[in-house]
């Protein structure tokens, strides 16, 4: 039976277990926190914390997740109270002298971490902000000073923002946790990406992946396991087009809960595991749901939830549940609630998941036939500004102006507004990418474009300082240089000169461009017509069409090209 109290002033729950005594201390933060500019911080005060346990006989760890940090162990009630206690001292006082030693550690172990199947739905999902945020590298910890750390430990590592769990049969002896004051730290409010849901973006080759985001109840737990054995039964044991097929219920301290599912796929079937994994969305949708899902995936619940409660593993929740202002529920209680899950209540969360849901599809087939729509990846609007042409690409272009930064290509544009920029990472060579709180980037090599390097500093300048991610240097062999002009794609053409420009010779280009449409247009009609005239030729006489047949695909050869410089001269026309 969990009980509740409080240990120097932090909640506490604790309940008797048949194993070794297991405790832990958790605060209420995590990646979700972070601004995208400090990506990392959480992670390197948890590292600090634990700095000075080095090789222990016992067993010890810390974690940091989307929400939470928490440090917890294993053993002995002695060592459990050297350990809780030491932590509690580190963090009064982080080890400042091993920054530089952690920081190559974390970006070794990010370098060997390897992204699951459904972590970029995160990122189309919010974007980079919030929730969106535990996608991105740990751009931040190159940048971040003693300061930082001490500012971020007094806001979330407090006495305030913590609680506690001990598995065992009483609280240790000698347990002092001595930690500053502070305040509750209010869950992040979840942003969006998306305009429209249900919608689809394109992912890898190899697998199908679906989340989305509902209430955080008991029904929506079962609602996961259905889906998964509704998906397994379907693309695995009926088909035969995936091995691997999981589903997962992440409840959120907000509230909600994020319901994710995938399956893999080899690239060559991947449009038949997107279209079995969509009819088994759509058939849970309408209420085709089995009644004896349902019950194999309550008693499964059942039972799993009283193993968790004789071996103490539901005690972390709980205290999370402390933190985020929820009830803490009997193991009764608990039992209760699932046994009374009925079918009409997973059907109606099926609905609601449907409705919100979010298709990573594989490869580049779409999910628009399906009724979802496409996700944007790229921005409607361009900033007005000064353009700076690419120094290899003629139909690449750099628009920089007062309110934001835009590269502009033949057929997209991606731009990062400054008042919604999420970071800006920033090389010693001057190398720049900004990232816009929709995830969208811009990302800049002043050696690529003309007059780039001296554009460089305009646009510091226009970043407020706190979104700068300083990034460690570059090797030189890392730094683009312009490809030589025979190994280009084109000429390049004069500086697109943006709305905003004031230059007095704005108008050559479009002067160039009218005149070309004037010269090439009857060009085309002509010789177009003459060559379809002299092929036509050639069908109704068989005999001597050998030069009909040259000369006509020689005026079909020309018409070609200058039909390309008209479209050239118009699209030119449209960019002014």
């Amino acid at each position: 039976m969990i009980t509740q109290l409080d240990v120097d002033g932090i909640p506490t729950v604790l309940a008797p277990t048949n194993g070794p005594m297991h405790a832990g201390l958790v605060f209420r933060v995590g990646f979700a926190d972070e601004p995208l500019a400090k990506r990392g911080i959480t992670h390197l005060v948890e590292h600090l914390a634990l700095h000075s346990f080095g090789v222990a006989d016992y067993h010890y760890n810390g974690a940091t997740s989307v929400e939470y940090t928490f440090f917890h162990m294993q053993g002995a009630e002695a060592d459990i109270v050297a350990f809780l206690n030491g932590v509690c001292t580190a963090l009064n006082d982080l080890p400042m002298h091993r920054l530089s030693t952690e920081k190559e550690i974390l970006r070794t172990e990010e370098n060997g971490r390897s992204e699951g199947p459904t972590e970029a739905l995160a990122l189309w999902r919010h974007g980079a902000r919030d929730y969106g945020v535990v996608t991105y590298p740990e751009w931040g910890l190159t940048g971040i000073t003693p300061d930082d750390l001490r500012a971020w430990v007094g806001r979330y590592f407090t006495q305030q923002n913590a609680a506690l769990w001990i598995a065992g049969p009483a609280v240790p002896a000698g347990l002092k946790l001595t930690l500053p004051s502070g305040y509750r730290q209010p869950v992040p409010v979840a942003s969006s990406a998306l305009p429209v849901r249900p919608a689809f973006f394109h992912g890898p080759s190899n697998v199908v992946a679906w989340n989305s985001v509902v209430n955080r109840e008991t029904r929506a737990s079962v609602f996961s396991g259905v889906l998964e054995r509704a998906l397994f039964r379907s693309l695995r044991q009926e088909s035969g087009l995936s091995y691997t097929v999981a589903s997962n219920y992440e409840p959120r301290a907000d509230g909600s809960a994020v319901i994710s599912a995938f399956a893999d796929a080899l690239p060559e079937k991947q449009g038949a595991v997107l279209g079995g994994f969509v009819d088994v969305l759509a058939t849970v949708r309408l209420g085709l749901i089995d009644q004896a899902d349902v019950t194999t995936v309550v008693n499964q619940r059942c039972e799993e939830m009283t193993h968790a409660e004789e071996s103490g593993a539901r005690l972390p929740g709980q205290a999370f549940n402390l933190l985020a202002g929820r009830p803490v529920l009997s193991i009764e209680e608990a039992l209760a609630e699932l046994r009374a899950v009925t079918h009409d209540d997973v059907v109606a969360v099926a609905a609601a998941a449907y409705r919100d849901g979010l298709l990573m599809t594989p490869g580049r087939t779409d999910a628009d036939w399906a009724g979802y729509t496409d996700a944007p990846n790229s921005s409607e609007q361009v900033v007005q500004g000064t353009a700076y042409p690419s120094l290899e690409d003629p139909s690449l272009r750099l628009v920089a102006g007062e309110a934001g930064v835009s590269m502009v290509g033949e057929d997209s544009a991606a731009t990062v507004w400054f008042n919604q920029c999420a970071a800006m990472l920033a090389w010693p060579d001057g190398a720049r990418r900004f990232v816009g709180h929709d995830g969208i980037q811009v990302s800049f090599e002043p050696s690529l474009f003309a007059n780039g390097h001296a554009l460089v500093p305009a646009l510091d300048a226009r970043v407020r300082p706190d979104l700068r991610t300083p990034m460690p240097p570059r090797d030189a062999s890392r730094i683009p240089v312009p490809r030589p002009p025979d190994q280009q794609q084109g000429q390049v053409p004069p500086p697109y000169l943006g709305p905003s420009s004031n230059a007095s010779d704005g108008g050559g280009s479009t002067a160039g461009a009218v005149i070309m449409l004037v010269v090439l247009s009857p060009i085309l009609l002509f010789t177009g017509f003459l060559g379809l005239i002299l092929l036509l030729a050639t069908v109704l006489d068989s005999e001597d069409t050998g030069f009909e047949i040259i000369f006509g695909l020689t005026m079909l050869s020309i018409a070609a090209a200058c039909g390309y410089g008209v479209y050239r001269a118009i699209k030119r026309l449209r960019n002014r």
